[in-house]
């Protein structure tokens, strides 16, 4: 939703509208919930992302999981990554799955989501505090569905609320069942459903 909301905003002309699941505005306030305040719902997944590192690295989980994650060793790099994901994995869902450790399906996904995620929270998106909120009018012209599950704690529901508020055009469809993951059924089903919707609104 990050990337969709910057390419759009420079570039409305080469949009014909969005659905959107999941928002993320890469506010500070929002990269530091994902790295420390994640704790508060789910406290013994982020107890073993914070101790994967050792001590004297911990007072700083961003900067640390960033030099591991680019390191070109893979016997430093690929646990960073795993960890990373056993994390995101574990605070992704409503209730549970049957997996004990859910992730991704390779070392190879982990490692890239892990490396773009701390890549882009280093540098903040490379975006100014707000600048997506600011620049919405750009597009509110556009077509879109934004899809939210209720108790989605990496990207909780207050962020969604406020590019709802900014846009009242959108349709805001919060998923009262669900978590984060896009494999949550009713996350899924108003995925689908609002992709319909666009296809006959634009006429595909």
């Amino acid at each position: 939703s990050t990337l969709a909301l910057a390419y759009a905003e420079a570039h409305p002309e080469r949009c014909l509208g969005f659905v959107l699941r999941g928002i993320f505005l890469a506010r500070p306030s929002e990269l530091d919930w994902f790295m420390h305040g994640m704790r508060y719902v789910f406290p013994e997944a982020w107890r073993a992302f914070s101790e994967f590192l050792p001590p004297d690295e911990r007072g700083d989980l961003l900067g640390s999981y960033y030099r591991r994650l680019v390191d070109p060793d893979p016997t430093v790099h690929m646990p960073a990554a795993q960890a990373w994901d056993r994390y995101e994995g574990a605070c992704s869902r409503l209730l549970p799955a049957n997996d004990p450790l859910p992730g991704f399906d390779s070392d190879g996904s982990a490692l890239a989501i892990a490396r773009i995620e701390a890549h882009y929270f280093v540098h903040r998106a490379f975006l100014g505090t707000d600048e997506l909120l600011a620049n919405v009018g750009r597009i509110r012209h556009l077509p879109c569905t934004i899809v939210q599950g209720r108790y989605d704690i990496i990207c909780p529901p207050v962020t969604a609320a406020a590019l709802a508020r900014a846009w009242p055009e959108a349709e805001y469809i919060v998923v009262p069942d669900a978590g984060h993951s896009i494999r949550e059924p009713g996350i899924t089903q108003e995925l689908v459903a609002a992709m319909l919707r666009m296809q006959a609104r634009l006429g595909r």
